[in-house]
């Protein structure tokens, strides 16, 4: 892979959003609890997909993870990210 060489200014940007990432991935996560109590079944799949890998990023228990994953349940989900707060 080739060495990319960022502005000072591109790399503090990088580095402030690694930083926050575990803020981000939160949030995102709490807005997929909207998003999937509103889905229509087709799309509520890949949003169930995102939510798996945003749980894993955010180290939840897997044993809570393949729970969570494996009733598809959103309330549980909403527990989940009410925890993380």
């Amino acid at each position: 892979m080739a060495e990319r060489n960022f502005s000072p200014h591109a790399q503090k940007a990088i580095k402030r959003y690694y930083d926050n990432r575990p803020d981000i991935d939160r949030t995102k996560l709490s807005e997929l609890v909207t998003n999937l109590y509103l889905a229509e079944p087709g799309k509520a799949e890949k949003l169930w997909d995102r939510a798996e890998d945003l749980m894993t990023r955010l180290e939840v228990p897997p044993a809570r993870v393949k729970h969570v994953m494996g009733s598809r349940d959103v309330a549980a989900l909403a527990k989940v990210v009410e925890e993380l707060q």
